[in-house]
């Protein structure tokens, strides 16, 4: 009987190969059947769902080109764009390697331990041919010495690939092959249904202590509830899902595509066997895992107008990051409540870091959530020692406009949130939407317009009305005693001093003279000098003094800096900060409303 032959490859396809991991290079060979005659190629500078310009060609080498024997010339256009001088119609091949050295979910890894990459970093797009189908074959990386224990997982369409997953694969479209991240390695790996759709998980660098089997019994969970939230018993909108998550010693993050996501967490947040205890490593673990998990839905599919099609060379804009990041924050925590996975107490645990984080945001008085989604590019992802002050994290503040618009809908007893997003999907068909659409669809399910809460939450900086809300569902938002950092308006790392991070717009820091960079040595009080390792030590040396001497050490310079400790009586903050509390604490008053909003009823 004749063997088998494998697919003929499609007009466009790439060759990844690891002939020797130790030197971190992938070796790319793309082939394209029918090239133009000026065949331009081009990289990608950013990843959808990371909102930064991350110039993958920096890592790109060595491009060679020709056809048949005949090399071809290659002109470079700009960063991340090439001109390829060949003949129209006769197969292309181009060669090149990628540095592959980034531990994270958005770009490339390889080293004798493992592999991974997003066609992001790796394949070049064929202009003119995008929209056509491609294939991939991945090889087996080479020179490793137990490489026989090595597998590869991805979400492409698998073509001809052997019992650990190397072989060729197929894609609908450039979109669709660069959405599809690729895992290898000596991974573990398990399999599991929910609601009739095969999910698999894969997980690298797990210790011996791992306890998969409770993982897999809870993702499931987490699975089943997303999908019955979004369809009831109907259908989800693809017929598989992957899961990769990559564990490392110090690590959090993850980033959605359309049937898979790439995760990484710390080791030390991985349940363990013989541990029934639910840590809170573990509960960010999980909430990790339904946020990304939820975006299969929210920002994948139903996803900005902007987005209708990337443009993967430069930034795409978007108002409504507020809507797609942060109402999927809204339901990560609280569908892990309604999965059973978390108690009412630990929900609105989680519930309070997020109020508290966006309460001890002076940019929240700066910036709108909207103008922070379309920012995103130049701030949410380039942080620095003047970010809380300047802007507001949609992903946090998006919440809790989420949460308002929830309690909102729900006070008024006409509709819901979860009711309002499943329309969305609906009347979108699951797909582009904008603004425009979301107003109508509060409208037509609330029963009244909801424009004055919106330009309020979302386009204006006036305070969320979060107290009135909770308190109609059972629920009290109290003012709480601030940490020593929040009471004096500082962020810091503490160790042999006092290193200043941030200095928070309007805080007692602030007025005292301090700036990021500065590192606190110590306090002169009543005549007294005293060393300080930690803010901790303030309350030891100061006693009931309310105000001090901080010794500060910038630039090598020794600093004496006058620093209060409390606010006069009667003392009011600058226009710009808020007046009320930043930090609070969530009490429940009434147990039955409450639980009727947190059970999702």
């Amino acid at each position: 009987m004749a063997r088998a032959q494998p697919p003929a490859p499609a007009g466009v396809h790439y060759r990844i190969a690891a002939p020797d991991p130790r030197n971190h290079l992938f070796q790319v060979t793309l082939t394209v059947a029918q090239p133009a005659a000026a065949q331009e190629l081009v990289l990608p500078v950013w990843i959808p769902g990371s909102y930064l310009v991350r110039e993958f060609a920096r890592h790109l080498q060595g491009l060679q080109a020709r056809q048949g024997r005949k090399a071809c010339a290659i002109t470079q256009i700009d960063k991340h764009r090439w001109r390829v001088d060949c003949l129209p119609g006769k197969p292309l091949e181009l060669r090149y390697a990628v540095l592959a050295h980034d531990d994270s979910v958005r770009t490339a890894w390889l080293d004798s331990t493992r592999a991974f990459f997003n066609g992001t970093s790796l394949c070049l797009r064929v202009e003119g041919q995008s929209a056509q189908p491609c294939s991939m074959d991945i090889d087996a990386p080479e020179l490793i010495a137990d490489s026989a224990d090595w597998y590869c997982a991805t979400a492409l369409i698998p073509q001809k690939v052997n019992t650990h997953g190397f072989g060729r694969y197929g894609a609908q479209d450039y979109d669709h092959l660069v959405d599809c991240p690729v895992e290898m390695g000596p991974f573990w790996s398990a399999r599991f249904t929910a609601c009739g759709v095969p999910h698999r998980i894969v997980v690298a660098g797990a210790p011996a202590s791992f306890d998969g089997q409770r993982l897999v019994q809870d993702m499931r969970r987490i699975c089943e509830t997303t999908i019955r939230f979004w369809h009831g018993e109907g259908p989800a909108p693809f017929d598989n899902y992957l899961f990769l998550l990559n564990v490392v010693n110090e690590g959090f993050g993850g980033l959605e595509h359309r049937n898979s996501t790439a995760l990484i967490c710390g080791r030390r947040d991985l349940p363990r066997l013989g541990e029934a205890k639910l840590t809170e490593g573990y509960t960010t673990l999980l909430g990790l895992v339904s946020h990304e998990y939820f975006h299969a839905w929210n920002v994948k599919r139903l996803r900005p107008a902007a987005f209708t099609q990337y443009d993967y060379t430069q930034e795409n804009y978007t108002q409504m990051l507020w809507f797609f990041e942060g109402f999927t924050s809204y339901y990560d925590d609280l569908l892990l409540r309604r999965a059973g996975l978390i108690d009412h107490a630990s929900y609105l645990k989680l519930l309070t870091k997020a109020v508290q984080q966006v309460l001890q945001t002076p940019g929240r008085a700066v910036q709108t959530v909207a103008q922070a989604s379309f920012d995103a590019w130049i701030r949410y992802y380039r942080p620095d020692a003047h970010t809380p002050n300047s802007t507001v994290s949609y992903y946090t503040k998006g919440a809790l406009v989420a949460l308002c618009l929830d309690l909102s809908l729900r006070r008024e007893g006409r509709t819901t949130l979860d009711d309002v997003l499943r329309t969305l999907w609906q009347r979108s068909a699951g797909g582009p939407m904008d603004e425009a659409l979301l107003r109508e669809v509060l409208q037509d399910l609330g029963g009244r317009s909801f424009d004055a809460e919106l330009d309020a939450w979302v386009h204006s900086t006036a305070e969320l009305p979060l107290a009135e809300l909770l308190q109609a569902h059972g629920m009290a938002l109290q003012s709480d005693t601030p940490q020593p950092a929040q009471r004096l308006g500082l962020r810091v790392t503490e160790g042999s001093a006092v290193l200043v991070k941030t200095v928070l717009r309007g805080g007692l820091a602030e007025q005292a003279g301090m700036a990021p960079g500065d590192e606190w040595l110590g306090i002169e009080v009543q005549g007294q000098g005293w060393r300080i390792t930690q803010l901790d030590d303030l309350a030891l040396y100061a006693g009931k003094a309310t105000q001090v001497t901080a010794l500060v050490s910038r630039d090598r310079r020794l600093l004496r800096l006058p620093l209060a400790l409390q606010r006069p009586t009667g003392n009011k903050r600058k226009a710009s900060a808020p007046e009320q509390p930043d930090t609070v604490t969530l009490a429940i008053t009434d147990a039955a409303r409450a639980a009727r909003w947190l059970d999702g009823h």
